[in-house]
């Protein structure tokens, strides 16, 4: 009964960095780009998500 915040907090934040890696894999990118947008969300999970949400390439148009 003793779930904490913390524990949510961090399974949504990984849950939406995974999310932001497939989303990078599967964009028209070339391979550079996309190797370096997942370093950085990987690396600064917070601050790397924000950026690659607002500047980071975008998943093919099906």
């Amino acid at each position: 009964m003793g779930v904490e915040v913390n524990g949510i907090v961090g399974l949504l934040l990984l849950v939406a960095n995974v999310w932001a890696i497939i989303s990078i894999v599967q964009s028209s990118a070339g391979t550079g780009s996309k190797v370096l947008w997942s370093v950085l969300v990987l690396v600064l999970p917070v601050l790397g998500l924000i950026i690659w949400f607002f500047a980071g390439p975008r998943s093919k148009a099906s």
